[in-house]
């Protein structure tokens, strides 16, 4: 993996962590508790973060395997890239999920266990960073991932909106946390 992967794949972890830190200190009930009528606990919030990484891990994987007909990723993904990025980082902010990722979380179910969550969420990493790992230096400007609002994103980029996105939620937690203060 070259140093510039290794270096958000480690921002990324190091957000992951605190993130299953704060929910696990809410205790298993009130990680499972919704602070309010159509709201997400903050176990949802870390289902959420886990099928959208697998989801990200799996088109990547995807994508690798076809190389040579992926495009160059440009200015535009770089535009859009920032602007995500400075989005997801607006505290009052909120964003709606997209419905392929609420479709694996149907409406009133209950998330699984965190300890069972983090378990998921660990493997996941691993598989996150065996493809980092083995990621082709040729594809590194090539746009790698299709981010529903913001379109291509080369390998860089959707490393970035993978710690954003995390932190956009480590905020969501925290505001769930107080609220059932």
């Amino acid at each position: 993996m070259n140093h510039r992967l290794h270096l958000r794949l480690e921002q990324l972890e190091r957000a992951t962590e605190q993130l299953l830190k704060a929910t696990a200190a809410l205790g298993e009930t009130r990680s499972h508790q919704a602070p309010g009528p159509n709201q997400w606990s903050a176990a949802q919030v870390v289902q959420h973060l886990l099928v959208a990484e697998q989801g990200i891990g799996q088109y990547i994987e995807k994508k690798v395997q076809q190389e040579d007909g992926l495009a160059k990723s440009g200015m535009g993904a770089r535009l859009r890239s920032g602007l995500l990025r400075v989005l997801l980082r607006v505290p009052f902010l909120k964003f709606k999920a997209p419905a392929r990722l609420t479709a694996l979380m149907p409406e009133g179910a209950s998330a699984p266990p965190i300890a069972e969550l983090t378990e998921q969420w660990t493997a996941s990493r691993r598989h996150l960073e065996r493809l980092l790992n083995e990621f082709p230096a040729k594809l590194l400007d090539k746009a790698i991932f299709k981010h529903p609002r913001s379109g291509m994103l080369n390998i860089y980029q959707t490393l970035d909106f993978m710690v954003d996105h995390v932190l956009h939620h480590q905020r969501q937690v925290q505001r769930i946390s107080k609220q059932l203060a």
